[in-house]
C-alpha cells in the first residue's frame, strides 16, 4: 500500500491513526461482534459512542454550558437553509461576503426575509478580508453572518467582526479545530466534518440555548428545527453513526496532541514552510494579502495556466493529489488542513522548488 499526500479541500486528508483505529475495528467493535456501522443508534454502545464524542468536543473547545452540540445531517449547506428558518424572528440577516460560501447562504437567506450585504471582497476577487470593525448592522438584524475560514480563496478572519450586540453566526468548516476559539462570542457555530474533522455526511452545530426555541418561521419541517434534535440529543432519527464515530476518534487523536493551542502551533509551523516559500518564490506567488492568509488553505498560482495544468500533472505523478485549484478560480490550492502532516508540506515545497528551477524563466 502506497499512501498519497492528499490536499483536497475536502473530503479530506484524516489521521493516519484513526484510519488505522477504525480498520482494527471495522469487523468487531470492542468484542460487540459487529462495526459500528451495523450498530443500532439506540444500543448503549453508540450512546455511549456519542456521548463520549461531545465530552471531548466540550473539553477540545471549552464549550460552555449553555451551548448545545448537535450531529446532523445535511451537510453544512443545509444549514444555509436551517439558520435562518431557526434563528429569523424580524427576518433580517447581516451578511459578510467573503467567498463563494458566504453568498450561497446570503442567498438562501433571502428566500426566507431580508438578507442585506453589510461587507464584501467581491472587488477584489475574495483575496482579502473587508474592514469588519465599524459595520452598518441593521437595527433589526436578527445575527450577523460569517463564513470564517474561506476555502476556496484561502482567507480567514483574524478578528471577529463588531455585531454591536447581535447574535454572530459562523461557518467554521475549513478551520474547525484548527485552533482555540472562543464559543461565548458566537451565538451559533457550525462546521461541515469533511474537512478537518471526518468524513462527509455529518455537520457540526454548537449554539446558545437562548436561540433553541419553537418560534421558527411556519412551513419548517420537524427535522429542520434545532429544537428537535437538541431535545433528542442529536438522536431524533438515525444520526450519520460511523461518522460520528470517526470524529470522535480525530477529538481523541487532537487530545493526544495536546489540544487546540497545540495543534495551532503546527499549523502556523506547516502554513509558514509554504507561505515562506511562495514570499520568495521566482515562479510561483500567493494569490491572499499576508494579513488574511488561511492557515488551512493555500491557493497559488504561476501566472501561467498552462503552467499550471502541467505543475498539476506532475504532482500527481510525483503522489501529490487534489492540488488543482478550484473551477472558480484556478490555479493551485494546498489544503494544510490538521491531519496533513508536517512531511507531506516539506516534500511539497521541495517539489516547488524543482519545478521552479525547471521552468522559471
Amino acid at each position: 500500500m502506497s499512501r498519497v499526500f492528499n490536499f483536497s479541500a475536502g473530503p479530506a486528508v484524516l489521521p493516519e491513526e484513526v484510519l488505522k483505529e477504525a480498520a482494527e475495528e471495522m469487523m468487531d467493535y470492542r468484542g460487540c461482534g459487529m462495526s459500528v456501522m451495523e450498530m443500532s443508534h439506540r444500543s448503549k454502545m453508540f450512546q455511549t459512542i456519542i456521548g463520549e464524542a461531545e465530552a471531548d468536543l466540550r473539553e477540545l473547545m471549552g464549550i460552555p454550558d449553555n451551548y448545545k452540540v448537535l450531529f446532523l445531517q445535511g451537510g453544512a449547506s443545509q444549514q444555509f437553509a436551517m439558520i435562518p428558518m431557526n434563528l429569523f424572528k424580524n427576518r433580517v440577516g447581516d451578511f459578510i461576503i467573503t467567498g463563494q460560501w458566504a453568498k450561497k447562504a446570503y442567498q438562501e437567506a433571502s428566500l426566507y426575509g431580508k438578507a442585506n450585504a453589510v461587507a464584501s471582497s467581491a472587488d477584489k476577487t475574495f483575496s482579502y478580508i473587508p474592514d469588519v470593525s465599524d459595520l452598518p448592522i441593521s437595527e433589526d438584524a436578527d445575527y450577523v453572518y460569517i463564513c470564517e475560514n474561506n476555502t476556496i480563496y484561502g482567507t480567514k478572519y483574524k478578528t471577529l467582526p463588531d455585531t454591536k450586540g447581535k447574535t454572530l453566526v459562523a461557518d467554521l468548516s475549513s478551520c474547525f479545530l484548527s485552533e482555540p476559539v472562543d464559543v461565548s462570542k458566537y451565538g451559533l457555530i457550525f462546521a461541515g466534518a469533511q474537512k478537518n474533522v471526518g468524513p462527509a455526511g455529518v455537520v457540526i452545530v454548537i449554539i446558545r440555548e437562548d436561540l433553541i426555541s419553537e418560534e421558527v418561521l411556519p412551513g419548517t419541517p420537524t427535522m429542520l428545527r434545532y429544537k428537535t434534535h437538541a431535545d433528542a440529543v442529536s438522536l431524533y432519527n438515525t444520526p450519520p453513526a460511523y461518522g460520528i464515530y470517526i470524529c470522535g476518534k480525530v477529538f481523541q487523536w487532537l487530545k493526544k496532541l495536546g489540544g487546540l493551542n497545540a495543534m495551532k502551533e503546527i499549523n502556523e509551523k506547516k502554513a509558514a514552510l509554504l507561505y515562506d516559500f511562495l514570499d520568495q518564490s521566482k515562479l510561483f506567488k500567493g494569490t491572499v494579502v499576508k494579513e488574511d492568509r488561511s492557515l488551512m488553505n493555500v491557493p497559488f498560482i504561476t501566472g501561467d495556466e498552462a503552467l499550471d495544468e502541467l505543475f498539476v500533472k506532475e504532482s500527481r505523478a510525483a503522489g501529490f493529489e487534489n492540488l488543482k485549484g478550484h473551477r472558480t478560480v484556478g490555479g493551485m490550492r494546498a489544503s494544510i488542513y490538521n491531519a496533513m502532516p508536517t512531511e507531506g508540506v516539506e516534500k511539497l515545497v521541495a517539489f516547488m522548488k524543482d519545478f521552479e528551477e525547471k521552468h522559471a524563466k
